[in-house]
């Protein structure tokens, strides 16, 4: 048990280090309008950014990604990664607030806190989670509109999804989390384990209290899922070829009904990321269609 934490612990901070990136405990009054240099607003985190820019709210700082950002804040200051922030450079925009996630909060809050820095911890572990974000920011920054047009889009999409799977057979899935040289297994309580729990898909780990374990491969058979999906972050061109050489030499893996049926699949990263996002619409879209091929 000691060994699978230490191995728990090492992966989350691989995962949020080299990746893009609950519920916020720094509140600010309500503004007004939308100036930002009035706002003066710092986004570190690219789910983060995208929110800010569905809801049409500028920024003085972004995060640095290799992703592409929202064309709105092209020139705007970059402010380094999710993970290790530049505090120099954010303290010296003067934001009034910084906005993060919260699955890193842990190691960040200590930080904020010593440099006098406002900080916002975003809730994004699942589409209700980012929902009711959404419409809290919408609220203070004067978005309500924008902020409830985003999320009737999320509902409408969640009870088409509910209505095509109503007289559907569950199907299992396996979901393995994967960022260079390692991998583990996601729960239901991950974020892709959310959007297939929402897409009638049987997480084959359901009912933990973490969002992700170790993996054995014998222990993965013996669960047998009908189909396996391999989610690849931080460098993902890098994780796929891990996870192809892993499913190729180890011969264990020819034995799982989901290779044998060849419905095994690789996540989009830009679509399935490690906190809910924007794209949640199209990646319910996009899992639906590999667990039900057949109305494809």
């Amino acid at each position: 048990m000691k060994n699978k934490l230490i191995l728990f612990m090492m992966f989350s901070f691989v995962l949020f280090t080299i990746g893009c990136s609950s519920s916020g405990d720094v509140t600010t009054e309500p503004k007004e309008d939308n100036d930002p240099e009035d706002n003066r607003i710092i986004a570190t985190t690219v789910a983060v950014t995208e929110i800010m820019d569905a809801l049409e709210i500028d920024l003085i700082g972004i995060p640095s990604s290799y992703k592409v950002l929202p064309e709105r804040y092209d020139g705007i200051t970059e402010v380094g990664g999710a993970h290790s922030p530049d505090l120099e450079l954010i303290m010296s925009l003067q934001p009034k607030e910084v906005m993060s996630v919260s699955t890193i909060k842990y190691d960040l809050e200590t930080i904020f806190d010593d440099a006098d820095i406002d900080a916002r911890y975003v809730n994004l572990e699942s589409i209700d989670n980012m929902n009711e974000e959404i419409l809290s920011i919408g609220k203070q920054y004067d978005r309500e509109e924008q902020a409830e047009k985003i999320v009737s889009d999320f509902e409408e999409k969640t009870k088409e999804i509910e209505e095509k799977i109503a007289d559907k057979e569950s199907p299992k899935v396996l979901i393995l989390m994967g960022v260079p040289g390692s991998y583990l297994v996601a729960t239901d309580r991950s974020y892709i384990g959310d959007l297939v729990t929402r897409c009638g898909g049987e997480n084959v780990f359901s009912g933990e209290s973490v969002e992700y374990l170790s993996s054995n491969t014998e222990y993965l058979q013996q669960s047998n899922p009908d189909i396996i999906l391999r989610a690849a972050h931080g460098m993902p061109d890098e994780v796929i070829e891990m996870f192809d050489k892993e499913f190729t030499e180890n011969d264990i893996w020819k034995h799982f009904d989901a290779v044998k049926n060849d419905r095994v699949y690789d996540l989009d990263e830009l679509l399935f990321g490690t906190t809910a996002s924007i794209a949640a619409v199209d990646a319910l879209d996009e899992l639906y269609e590999m667990l039900y091929p057949e109305d494809g």
